[in-house]
């Protein structure tokens, strides 16, 4: 049979409300009683009923997170520091992908609600300011990522704009004179910022803006940075670098460079963006932009944290998060001789 708080409190020798306060996190508890009832809880085994708990503090318990595609690891990584700040806060998290498709996020944002979550945090792709003002949620919530949607709520992003640029300053820098994008996707909005970083980069380097230097992507995977290279590398005259608008289709432009019998950094070099646990393991190591994915992932619950549990009604925030770029070995400068492939 499972422990009751009047287990633990016979056994500690205190009141029923002395364990229900240590239980719940009050600090108004002697340092003495505090350690009975704490020794006393792992004795029984004792285990909180959290449901009942929410229900008498009015929540639920749990946050939503709305993302396009756990496929995609910058997604999948960021989701999995949500849970662990999440947890901080006695949260638990459930996942919605919607594959970046406005039908599915607008599905998505009117299943939310205070019956089934306490706050919610949302990573949309195709959601209109006129899909968040018919479709209000109800409960607090979030927004990562630059948008043009300008919602009533608190955002957190990175300026993709000055990542973009930094990324190609750095590439311009290392002489490349011909550098392609991968990426640009109108309806993305920050497809469309980093291809406004790319374009203000060139300019401020006096490289001219290449048209067919410059390729689309409706999806953010391997497959379709293989493509966009392989068309590249079929011009006339091929790019030296190329800055892709995430590591994936970085890591699929590196595999067409190495079946054609290019040599990265020497011949092309390749920048990324999101820095994903898998472009340090890449070949070469892949230079891409870092966000600061955890401070994005808890400053998203601590204002989430903020709306739900202190109230608090003041004017909604933009956050920006810092970004670093990770130079590793995809872009390196040319050397004078080529070092033997692993």
């Amino acid at each position: 049979m499972a422990a009751t708080l009047k287990d633990v409190a016979a056994l500690a020798g205190v009141s029923i409300k002395t364990v229900s306060n240590v239980v719940n996190g009050y600090g108004f508890v002697k340092p003495e009683n505090r350690r009975r009832v704490e020794e006393a809880l792992e004795a029984t085994g004792y285990r909180p009923n959290v449901g009942a708990r929410n229900l008498r503090r009015g929540r639920t318990g749990f946050i939503a997170m709305v993302v396009p595609e756990l496929s995609v690891p910058y997604f999948g990584e960021l989701v999995s520091l949500v849970i662990s700040a999440a947890a901080d806060h006695d949260w638990n998290v459930l996942i919605e992908q919607t594959q970046g498709v406005r039908d599915r996020e607008r599905d998505a944002l009117s299943a939310l609600g205070p019956h089934m979550v306490d706050g919610a945090i949302l990573s949309p792709e195709a959601l209109t300011a006129e899909d968040l003002a018919v479709l209000d949620p109800g409960v607090p919530f979030v927004m990562l990522g630059e948008h043009s949607v300008h919602a009533a709520a608190d955002h957190v992003a990175i300026d993709n704009v000055a990542a973009a640029k930094t990324a190609v300053a750095h590439l311009a820098a290392l002489g490349r004179t011909r550098i392609a994008a991968i990426g640009a996707n109108p309806a993305r909005g920050t497809a469309t910022l980093r291809l406004r970083g790319y374009t203000e980069a060139l300019t401020e380097a006096g490289l001219p803006i290449n048209e067919t230097l410059i390729a689309p992507a409706a999806k953010y995977h391997r497959r379709e940075g293989a493509q966009a290279m392989a068309t590249f590398l079929d011009l006339p005259e091929p790019p030296d670098a190329v800055f892709c608008f995430n590591d994936l289709l970085a890591i699929g432009a590196l595999r067409t460079a190495a079946d054609r019998g290019l040599w990265v950094p020497e011949d092309l070099a390749v920048v990324g963006f999101d820095n994903i646990e898998e472009s340090a393991y890449a070949i070469p190591r892949l230079t891409t932009v870092a966000p600061d994915k955890q401070a994005i992932a808890e400053t998203a619950v601590n204002l989430l944290h903020s709306r739900v549990v202190d109230r608090d009604n003041r004017e909604p925030q933009t956050i920006q998060a810092a970004f670093r770029l990770e130079v590793r070995g995809s872009s390196r400068p040319r050397a004078a001789t080529r070092s033997p492939r692993p």
